[in-house]
């Protein structure tokens, strides 16, 4: 069993940063594919970025490639999301997950999620 617990949101303007962090517990951490995923009203989820488990592999989604940046720290049991040139197509609640099935951008292939915490960019 894994708990997520995201935090970082918040309010920023357009062109701001924002830096998101996951705190994971548990003592196999590293075992995990960790992603970020995000919601934006009446939407579906989206997938943001992932990274694997020691951190050596990192996946982005076309829309944050250049922009957002994922990393882990493994004697934390964290991952963090980077986020910088934030647009206001952006703004959605963004969600942690831990999967242990592999690389995937699909939302039904991680096993673990958290609450989410909201980012909203002003324009």
């Amino acid at each position: 069993q894994v708990q997520l617990v995201e935090s970082g949101g918040g309010l920023v303007q357009a062109g701001g940063s924002l830096r998101l962090s996951c705190a994971a517990s548990g003592r196999t951490f590293r075992n995990y594919v960790m992603g970020w995923f995000r919601q934006a009203p009446g939407k579906e989820r989206e997938f943001v970025a992932a990274i694997s488990g020691r951190g050596r592999s990192t996946l982005y989604a076309d829309s944050v490639k250049g922009r957002f940046t994922i990393s882990r720290d493994n004697a934390k049991n964290t991952v963090f999301l980077q986020m910088n040139s934030l647009k206001p197509e952006d703004t959605a609640v963004y969600y942690c997950a831990a999967g242990s099935m592999g690389w995937s951008v699909e939302v039904t292939s991680y096993d673990y999620w958290g609450q989410g915490t909201q980012v909203t960019v002003s324009s």
